[in-house]
């Protein structure tokens, strides 16, 4: 289980680059939806692995792009 991200960190880095409240995004959101783009994506992807997250790549988070199942990659827990 990764320590160093949690759930409050992920949506609020995501709703950083959206320009959003974090409570704005729910889990099943559709994230690309939202306006989340793949050089956003990106951008989330290498500040998750300065931050020490585990290797997910672009595809992991491209083709399901909703916030619960990338908080379960990224920190190891359920979808």
């Amino acid at each position: 289980m990764n320590q160093t991200l949690s759930a409050e960190r992920i949506r609020a880095d995501v709703a950083e680059l959206l320009g959003c409240d974090p409570a704005e995004i729910a889990p099943d959101d559709n994230l690309l939806d939202h306006g989340l783009d793949s050089m956003r994506i990106m951008t989330l992807i290498e500040r998750w692995r300065a931050a020490g997250a585990p290797a997910v790549e672009f595809p992991d988070l491209a083709e399901q792009p909703e916030l619960a199942h990338w908080t379960a990659l990224l920190t190891g827990g359920a979808a």
